[in-house]
């Protein structure tokens, strides 16, 4: 399949140039829509009427005023959009919402011009994309119309794909906007439950839903992000997270890293997603990350409880007038399934929710061990008939590493890795705790450049990439030289703070180290000096931004924290003293000699001073 490059990168380049504006763009897709005819990736495109208001909005404007300018987006048909009938994929549901959803609003207030309703399988329950009503048809796979789209926000990832738009909007509650994302070649964006408003979103399970985000580049899916994640004071479900303050920043990955796999008979993946798998832990050794193996065991059975335990009473309470009233206005499986919500207890719920805890508190410890986790998307990629012979088991399966995410609070990301010998994409999952979602993209971002692959399904190569700052993950590097290092007396004041060290290394050769021997422990105090100073031991922790407060208060003057300048030129934060100070204190030894605490320690036969 070939189609257009709508990639921000590139149409904000158009614009710029007067090459093309978002009215010659639009009244193009409008015309290629046309002569494709009837198309079941969308239930109701808007018409040249329709979208007029949008496009006398961008009047005046240009992508220096509006991040999003002219960029085409699609709408998966449980998110509003004023004045366009919602149906969740059931004519008898459908209404006409009087304003659009409060994550739809924020796009089109930054330019975004919404073009219409995609397909889904219905109620937003399944992953396959085969569940709509026969008035609406099944979207194909954009690569392969012979196998299934992925669901349940199929005809988001198709429009996307297939360069129909520049981006689209899904839901994601059990892996709706991972699994599509993976069988369209996608960045599929789950971001942390709550960052995105779900006001104006019919819910499938309100509790754990999220919209999700489809998009061709990892740049994309971040600018996309960016302007979507405002706190909605009047959405229930909505988190306030600022993630400046929280000093996270998209941007270049560290150069060192560790990240965890599932042990490979966890992973339950086909010859083809098995591979994905083997590439994706290649790349990220190549860009410098460490593979640490990690039993998924506790997130595994965790995912069996969100269809195998009470939360489908959630869907059940959703739809639960329309199922009652009228049953057969459900499509036969998505009714199955919504169905057994009838019969959770209270008392199963309860029972559910504790062994969710037990397997969250499991499950965070193991997430503790890394900066991020690998994982399949999906074990497979199955066919239409394979879905039509079973079309529970085989969903079933296709939620294997996507049904415990929500469940579990942690944010997720499908990324695009290669495309097979048989012509179809597969990918694989990062994931981490709640709101990692920019060290998820700016990891991804870093494999999207090695790996080089087409747009979509639109065979177009990728837009150059641009440089970006080292990215931020909301944590803060700092060097210790004295007491605070590994095992030592005050090492315990990082740990407990959640501290980790990542390195063991030297300053510049320009530092002098003192020990101020009057304090129980003896403190360190390095200096400057770049006439008489030498390099000195340090060993670099990292600590969340939110403890760093109550670190600082700890520490007693003349000591600090400042900027120390390691051997590879690298500037961070680490101890330093204040200039002058070391002639006001008492029992000050100069140690520059040792090279180092550990060694001027190892050297002394004064036991308590260790």
């Amino acid at each position: 399949m070939s189609g257009r490059d709508l990639t921000r990168f590139t149409l904000h380049a158009a614009y710029r140039s007067g090459e093309l504006t978002p009215r010659a763009l639009v009244a193009k897709l409008l015309a290629e829509a046309a002569a494709r005819g009837s198309d079941p990736t969308w239930i109701r495109r808007l018409t040249v009427d329709e979208l007029e208001p949008y496009l006398a909005a961008l009047d005046g404007e240009s992508p220096e005023t509006l991040p999003l300018y002219g960029l085409p987006f699609a709408i998966k048909d449980n998110i509003d959009l004023a004045g366009i009938p919602t149906t969740a994929g059931c004519p008898a549901f459908a209404y006409v919402p009087t304003r659009h959803a409060f994550v739809v609003e924020q796009l089109i207030a930054a330019g975004a011009i919404p073009l219409g309703k995609t397909n889904l399988d219905q109620f937003a329950t399944g992953l396959v994309g085969e569940r709509a009503p026969a008035e609406y048809g099944v979207p194909g796979n954009a690569f392969d119309p012979d196998y299934i789209p992925g669901g349940s926000s199929s005809g988001s990832a198709v429009a996307a794909a297939a360069g129909q738009v520049s981006f689209a909007l899904g839901t994601d509650t059990a892996g709706s906007g991972r699994v599509p994302a993976c069988f369209n070649n996608l960045f599929g964006l789950k971001p942390t439950v709550g960052l995105l408003s779900n006001r104006g979103v019919v819910p499938a399970c309100r509790s754990i839903d999220t919209i999700s985000l489809f998009a061709l580049t990892a740049d994309d899916a971040q600018a996309i992000l960016d302007v979507a994640a405002v706190f909605d004071g009047d959405c229930a479900e909505a988190r306030a997270h600022d993630f400046a303050i929280a000093g996270q920043r998209y941007g270049r990955p560290p150069a060192h890293f560790r990240f965890g796999v599932p042990p490979r008979d966890q992973w339950q993946t086909d010859a083809a997603y098995s591979r994905c798998m083997e590439t994706a832990i290649g790349e990220l050794r190549a860009l410098g990350g460490e593979p640490v193996e990690i039993d998924c065991t506790p997130m595994l059975e965790a995912a069996q409880l969100l269809y195998g335990g009470p939360w489908v009473a959630e869907r059940y309470h959703a739809v639960r007038s329309l199922i009652e009233r009228s049953p057969d206005a459900l499509h036969p499986v998505t009714r199955q399934v919504i169905e057994g919500g009838r019969a959770p207890s209270a008392l199963d719920a309860f029972d559910a929710g504790y062994r969710l805890s037990e397997h969250k508190r499991a499950a965070d410890r193991l997430l503790a061990e890394v900066d991020v986790m690998l994982a399949p998307t999906t074990v497979a990629h199955p066919s239409k008939a394979a879905v039509a012979a079973e079309p529970v088991a085989v969903n079933t399966r296709l939620g294997t590493w996507t049904n415990f995410m929500n469940l579990l609070d942690y944010s997720a990301l499908a990324v695009p890795i290669a495309i097979g010998e048989n012509g179809r994409p597969g990918g694989v999952t990062l994931f981490g705790p709640a709101f990692a979602d920019l060290s998820l993209l700016s990891l991804a971002r870093a494999l999207e450049a090695r790996l080089d692959l087409p747009l979509g399904a639109t065979g177009r190569p990728r837009p150059a990439l641009p440089a970006l700052p080292p990215a931020g993950d909301g944590t803060l590097e700092i060097a210790v030289c004295g007491a605070h290092l590994d095992g030592l007396a005050l090492n315990h004041q990082l740990v407990e703070r959640g501290g980790r060290r990542t390195a063991v290394t030297e300053t510049a050769p320009r530092y002098r180290l003192f020990a101020l021997t009057a304090d129980q422990p003896p403190r360190p105090a390095l200096i400057e000096d770049a006439e008489a100073g030498q390099a000195i031991a340090v060993e670099l922790w990292r600590l969340p931004m939110a403890s760093i407060g109550s670190f600082l208060a700890g520490i007693p003057a003349p000591l600090g924290l400042g900027r120390v300048t390691l051997a590879d030129d690298r500037s961070v934060t680490g101890f330093i003293c204040a200039a002058g100070a070391l002639d006001s204190q008492a029992e000050v030894i100069e140690i520059s000699a040792f090279g180092g605490w550990r060694a001027w320690l190892a050297s002394t036969t004064e036991q308590e001073i260790c």
